[in-house]
């Protein structure tokens, strides 16, 4: 990994100390930064469940918005899932089943629901389904459907998962139990895989943070070069 962040003349910082680096992840994310994560093996199976993820606030609107604008580069009406602690999941969402593996769907409970007015939506000009992705607010916007939906990934800290890990520093520090989880990658290609792979994303998107094994990568540590590297790769629709 170390190789690779040199060859690509990358600025970084090591963090050996797992809980240390769980920390420092935590503290990005709470301002804000979207984060790609790549840690130890790739996983196998349809979800990417915190090895290969792009991890960010699951609350408001906007970070929606920019991960799928500005990092996936896909339609801006698509949802993302949330990773959750186990033991906060039945708090917010309408379920008491484990979702180790986000493949199962719950409903965001009513009082962490907003109000829906697609007619305000569609007096800011926007036509569907744009109207009806705006109209529909919760306390999680970032990670909930129209219908208050979502998928979820639930996580216990301590079980070798740094992800978990980082997800249980960021409530520690905010209170808010979750995180956005998509894949990491963006649309029209698969998820990365090698250390080369989340680096030609990183620089190719404008995420702004790269948590790559021991090392944390910041966009704004870097020179106006990389500027120039955002969309050089362009991809077709789904």
């Amino acid at each position: 990994i170390r190789l690779a962040l040199e060859d690509a003349g990358l600025v970084y910082d090591r963090v050996d100390d797992p809980a240390t680096y769980a920390q420092q992840v935590a503290k990005l994310l709470a301002k804000g930064r979207i984060v790609g994560h790549f840690d130890g093996a790739m996983e196998f199976g349809p979800r990417a469940l915190g090895n290969r993820s792009i991890l960010a606030d699951a609350r408001g609107q906007d970070t929606l918005n920019h991960v799928n604008r500005s990092i996936k580069f896909r339609e801006g009406w698509r949802p993302f899932a949330p990773i959750v602690l186990a033991d906060e999941a039945a708090t917010y969402f309408e379920t008491t089943d484990p979702s180790p593996y986000m493949l199962l769907v719950a409903r965001l409970r009513a009082a962490y629901r907003g109000p829906t007015d697609r007619a305000a939506a569609r007096a800011q000009g926007l036509s569907e389904p744009m109207d009806m992705q705006a109209a529909v607010r919760s306390d999680f916007d970032a990670v909930t459907h129209v219908d208050f939906s979502a998928r979820l990934q639930t996580m216990t800290p301590g079980q070798g998962s740094r992800a978990a890990d980082i997800l249980a520093a960021f409530h520690a520090r905010t209170g808010c139990p979750m995180l956005l989880n998509t894949s990491f990658n963006v649309r029209g290609e698969p998820i990365v895989c090698t250390p080369q792979d989340a680096i030609t994303c990183f620089m190719n998107t404008r995420m702004q943070v790269l948590a790559i094994g021991p090392f944390i990568v910041q966009r704004g540590a870097q020179g106006d070069w990389i500027k120039r590297k955002v969309g050089k790769v362009q991809f077709d629709a789904d």
